[in-house]
């Protein structure tokens, strides 16, 4: 066998293996031996560079890294589905279709509903060329470089002409578990969820750190095909699955909308048993040409709905109640619970919010409890239930004194939390730098919770400014830091340096002051001495920025801390001056306010054009607001601007701005 043909035939082999180990979850030869294989390949493609192949399996590993995904326009749209959360609703969804189909009988498929990341595969003449994210539905990201990590994902298939399916990726409540081990013992922030943690790996510009996060996915649909490929739904997938595919785990056909409400319950009842998260059923006509018939409206199929499951709920003990200091000196009770499996990870903390939220639940350090995740994100108590009780539950009460500094707590009157307001208080200190360092701020990569609370500890900062005096050699000597991971902190930390105003001023964590607001006074003052100058009525006048908030930036910025933290950073060289705007000035000037749902435009999309063309995007109308975009159900800001007469357009008029 010459070496081309030995190349093709080990790249066949490794295919064959991977669709038996990772579709089909039955491999035929051990670790050891897929192992010899692949490093054979790889041998033979690096010495024959001839016969280099982007659809091999050895580029599984990933490859270089991107500094930006391209956008991708969907040839067909990939649309969201309608919700139903009930049997009437269900009901009524089925004489909907019956309605469309003129009273013929439809033929529906139930399949769960994978709680992941929507992405499009797109194949030609056999081979893998492209793969996108869902985005806004009509345009989304390439990351085609990160889907080719997922084994289940096949490179090559049979000579298909032109084919496009939908799938799901998600990560198995297993991988998440390793994965966010892997976090805590970084210091790095935790991921919520497998959705979340799905989301994250999947957008990774660096394709060797997706390969890493054993994601995996479920094809659901065909969106391009070639004529006469398959007529029905079910069809398609039998189709597809022999083509390769890992598609939809349990898919039924029934012929009624009441035997499809019969399984769904019964996924309803294996949710909880299952490797990874579903949030629910679909429910899909199984005919093609009656979907055509139904057709879409501008937002989801007529032929399909999902049946979303209630969230989880677990019980489990309240074993105490400790408080924790937040970064504005605010004072979070949380209970301490017997660790319970919900929603796909382990729960062992809930926020109780504050001591309103516990006297009116009437919850008790004791108590059997239900909790929930909220948005199946974070952890919740539900109810006490106060039948389990024995008389062993004791009353809590709040702290009078700061657990961490000692001082004395104060409530404030109309809010229902209790505040610390000391300055010195170090439990503010940790909460207010792992802030700065979050994405959402300066965006320090590697500046965990963990790493930060060591650098309190080593008295190597005190505040926020002291991370930009930090040097590798102060890092090494730590523990989990090595030359390369200590270096690796100090690019990140003088990266940050360059952050414009908005993320700088988001990062202070002044009181009231989130991303929108940062972005709003950056805009409309420039630069850091002007803010600091500027009076409570100059900053109340910009459009998004109410009085008290105005009032919590001038308190802020009139601290002498806040002054001595300023210089301390200008003479550190940090950035204090706003993102001058790189549009063509289309929008310059321009107010808008977005109201309603638009047809192909998602609301932040919306706002990043107009900002990104010189413009202002506010979130109520008034005398200053230039154009009101409006989609359907637009509520009372569409009254307000026709009473004002401002000028109201329509997505379309929006785009023929440009």
């Amino acid at each position: 066998m010459d070496i081309k043909q030995e190349i093709l035939s080990l790249r066949k082999t490794l295919e064959e293996h991977n669709y038996n180990y990772y579709v089909m979850d039955n491999p035929t030869i051990s670790d050891f031996e897929y192992d010899a294989i692949m490093q054979r390949l790889i041998k033979l493609e690096e010495e024959n560079p001839q016969f280099s192949d982007e659809n091999s399996p050895t580029k599984r590993v990933g490859g270089v890294a991107l500094s930006e995904f391209e956008q991708v326009r969907h040839s067909i749209p990939m649309q969201s589905l309608g919700d139903v959360f009930s049997y009437d609703e269900l009901m009524e969804f089925d004489q909907r279709v019956r309605q469309g189909l003129n009273g013929e009988t439809p033929e529906y498929i139930v399949e769960m509903k994978i709680d992941g990341l929507s992405v499009s595969l797109e194949y030609e003449n056999g081979r893998f060329i492209q793969g996108s994210t869902r985005g806004d539905g009509a345009v989304g990201e390439n990351i085609t470089e990160n889907l080719k990590t997922i084994k289940s994902i096949p490179l090559n298939i049979d000579d298909v002409s032109r084919l496009e399916v939908r799938g799901e990726v998600y990560m198995p409540r297993k991988s998440f578990e390793l994965v966010n081990e892997e976090k805590r013992i970084n210091g790095e922030a935790l991921f919520a969820n497998p959705r979340n943690a799905a989301a994250g790996s999947l957008r990774q510009l660096d394709s060797k750190i997706t390969a890493k996060r054993k994601l995996d996915v479920f094809i659901f649909n065909i969106q391009d095909m070639k004529e006469g490929f398959a007529n029905t739904h079910s069809e398609g997938l039998e189709k597809l699955k022999k083509l390769g595919f890992k598609v939809s785990p349990k898919r039924i056909v029934v012929s009624s909308i009441e035997e499809a409400y019969l399984e769904i319950l019964k996924i309803g009842e294996e949710r909880a048993e299952l490797p990874f998260d579903i949030d629910g059923a679909v429910v899909k006509v199984n005919s093609l040409r009656q979907r055509e018939v139904l057709g879409t409206t501008s937002k989801v199929p007529k032929w399909a709905i999902a049946y979303k499951f209630p969230a989880e709920q677990q019980e489990t003990l309240l074993e105490d109640i400790i408080v924790q200091v937040g970064r504005t000196g605010a004072i979070t009770p949380n209970a301490v619970l017997t660790p319970v499996k919900v929603s796909g990870s382990t729960v062992s903390r809930a926020t109780l919010h504050n001591e309103d939220f516990i006297k009116a639940k009437d919850i008790r350090i004791g108590d059997r409890v239900l909790i929930q995740k909220a948005g199946d994100i974070i952890p919740e108590v539900v109810s006490v239930l106060k039948e389990k009780r024995t008389g062993a539950e004791k009353i809590y009460k709040m702290p009078t004194h700061c657990p961490a500094c000692g001082e004395e707590l104060f409530r404030e009157e109309g809010e229902a939390a209790l505040r610390c307001l000391s300055s010195n208080c170090p439990a503010q200190r940790l909460r207010s730098i792992i802030h700065f360092a979050s994405r959402g701020a300066m965006d320090i990569e590697g500046l965990g919770e963990a790493v930060v609370e060591q650098l309190i500890d080593a008295e190597l900062i005190k505040t926020p400014a002291d991370l930009f005096y930090l040097k590798k050699e102060d890092l090494v000597p730590l523990e989990r830091f090595a030359e390369k991971s200590a270096q690796n902190l100090i690019d990140a930390i003088e990266k940050a340096k360059k952050n414009p105003l908005d993320k700088l001023l988001c990062g202070f964590g002044i009181r009231l002051i989130g991303a929108r607001g940062a972005k709003a006074i950056a805009a409309y003052f420039g630069d850091i001495d002007s803010i600091m100058s500027a009076s409570a009525e100059e900053v109340s006048q910009i459009d998004d920025v109410g009085e008290k908030m105005a009032e919590s930036l001038v308190h802020y910025f009139s601290e002498p801390e806040t002054k001595e933290l300023i210089e301390k950073m200008k003479a550190a060289g940090v950035n204090m001056v706003a993102e001058k705007s790189v549009s063509d000035g289309v929008f310059e000037g321009k107010t808008f306010v977005l109201t309603g749902t638009l047809p192909t435009l998602k609301r932040a999309k919306a706002q990043k054009m107009i900002e990104d063309n010189g413009g202002k995007v506010s979130g109520s109308v008034s005398k200053k607001t230039d154009f009101v975009v409006a989609g359907t159900e637009a509520g009372s800001k569409l009254d307000k601007a026709e009473s004002l007469g401002i000028k109201i357009i329509s997505e379309e008029e929006f785009l023929k701005m440009f």
